[in-house]
């Protein structure tokens, strides 16, 4: 391994190797490099006025995405290309289309938000020539304004293809995406920082072998939570092990009729492949997260956290997904229901890590749906998080698994009330009955986000809105009723 990190910012080569391993990527722009267009909002990854672009290789070209530099650690650079709001202005000093439109259709008051704005609309430029107005919402989801509103700006997004550029530097993208695969190599990264460790390996039996010497290391994977262990809780992470360079953890794959989706995977990596099980899944991960965060957020490291809050869990479990646990040379398969013990303790031995969660596909015969309720509609924490496969033959519930979220202290199947339904008619009466057993399944607590009356209540509805919805068992029709 060698001891120092390299990445390419403002058009050349970086390398260090002092560098605090849980350094912020804004925290380098701001306080070491005085880059100050990238601003400090929230330093949680929800307002996005931290966001900047990466690029990495992405076969023989290059794959651009915006981040929220305000979680991302400054060594995960490694290999990669930092575009900031300040690269965007070309040499004569020429304004990209992107800032061009922004000034034309007066998309910037107090300015503080729009380097934001500018970023993600840049990312959205070099990966679209012709965005619809669903996908330039999606897009600016991630970034607050609090003085012009949003019509402006979409305004300028619609209009910045008006003049098409080459993408940043002048290199073609086969050249540059092989200029980063030799910045990056095939070694890991091993530093060390005032006694604090960081390991970057490359492959899972080096970062077996690593967790396997520092079993109480800190995992990284896209930062959006333990990037808020240190800006939010101020922890001194005394050794890091990122894994989102080690091969295999990134791949997604089809085996036997089920997906398998590497620890490392990104949400936004996985999303085509998980709406792909079925639609309600696609929509509730475009709620899950600003397209920053689930450009960083990794499906194996939602699991692994173990929030009873987490949205992607309950509809795993619901799939009778099941996860690959590693331990050196060891492995075992877990289903994932098992995996939650009890709140913040999970089935994971000292050194094991997860190394991808496996998902069956969903019976053709089976009724299907993924509920999200939060305050806000986008980018916001759910108060909880429901997850519905029925199967119905005949007009009898054959199979059902029923799972919530935010409803205990772990993501938890609703058995009581799958007792109730299974080997019954599908009919209402049955549905009201079930619905009552969800009293014996759950003791749901108050919070900020919801009390444990209105928790139970709406888990109660949900479930016969899920059988409303379904329509008829002789038809197997689903009743549309528009976005959850």
């Amino acid at each position: 391994m060698r001891s120092s990190i390299r990445f390419i910012s403002e058009g050349q080569e970086k390398e260090f190797s002092d560098f605090d391993p849980t350094m912020t990527v804004l925290q380098y722009l701001r306080l070491q490099e005085k880059r100050c267009g990238t601003k400090e909002g929230c330093a949680e990854g929800d307002c996005g006025a931290c966001t900047v672009v990466l690029g990495e290789p992405d076969g023989d070209g290059m794959c651009y995405r915006a981040v929220n530099s305000c979680i991302q650690f400054l060594p995960t650079l490694d290999g990669k290309q930092l575009i900031t709001v300040e690269d965007l202005e070309d040499a004569d000093g020429m304004l990209h289309p992107v800032q061009s439109a922004m000034v034309k259709f007066d998309g910037s008051q107090c300015g503080f938000c729009t380097p934001g704005f500018v970023m993600s609309l840049y990312a959205l430029y070099l990966n679209e020539t012709a965005p619809s107005q669903t996908e330039i919402e999606e897009t600016l989801a991630g970034n607050l304004c609090r003085c012009t509103g949003y019509g402006p700006i979409m305004q300028a997004a619609r209009h910045m293809y008006a003049e098409q550029i080459a993408n940043t530097g002048a290199k073609s993208e086969t050249a540059f995406a092989e200029q980063l695969k030799q910045l990056r190599g095939d070694t890991g990264v091993e530093a060390e920082f005032n006694g604090r460790r960081y390991y970057a390996p490359r492959s899972a039996d080096e970062l077996s072998a690593t967790l396997l010497e520092h079993p109480s290391a800190t995992i990284l994977a896209g930062g959006t939570d333990v990037g808020l262990w240190v800006t939010k809780q101020h922890r001194e992470l005394e050794t890091v092990i990122y894994i989102g360079d080690v091969r295999g953890l990134r791949e997604i794959r089809e085996d036997d009729g089920a997906l398998v989706i590497g620890a490392a995977v990104t949400y936004s990596a996985a999303l085509e492949a998980l709406e792909d099980l079925h639609s309600d899944i696609g929509s509730m991960l475009r709620r899950l997260g600003s397209r920053q965060i689930r450009n960083l957020g990794t499906v194996g490291g939602n699991i692994a956290n173990g929030s009873p809050i987490g949205d992607m869990p309950p509809v795993l479990i619901a799939l009778a997904a099941s996860i690959s646990l590693r331990r050196g040379d060891e492995r075992r398969e877990l289903r994932l229901e098992d995996f939650f013990i009890d709140y913040g303790v999970q089935d994971l031995q000292p050194g094991e890590f997860v190394e991808g969660v496996r998902v069956p596909r969903i019976d053709p015969n089976a009724h299907f749906a993924v509920y999200k309720i939060s305050k806000r509609f986008d980018q916001d924490i759910s108060a909880l998080c429901a997850a519905f496969n029925v199967v119905v033959r005949d007009g009898v519930i054959d199979t059902a698994r029923i799972c919530f979220g935010g409803m205990a202290g772990t993501p938890k199947r609703a058995q009581a009330c799958e007792k109730a339904l299974l080997g019954q008619a599908w009919t209402e009466k049955v549905i009201r009955r079930a619905m009552s057993a969800l009293d014996d399944d759950y003791t749901p607590l108050s919070d900020m986000r919801a009390s444990a009356a209105y928790r139970l209540t709406v888990a109660q509805n949900l479930l016969l809105k899920f059988f409303v919805e379904c329509g008829e068992p002789e038809t197997n029709t689903r009743i549309s009723t528009g976005s959850r």
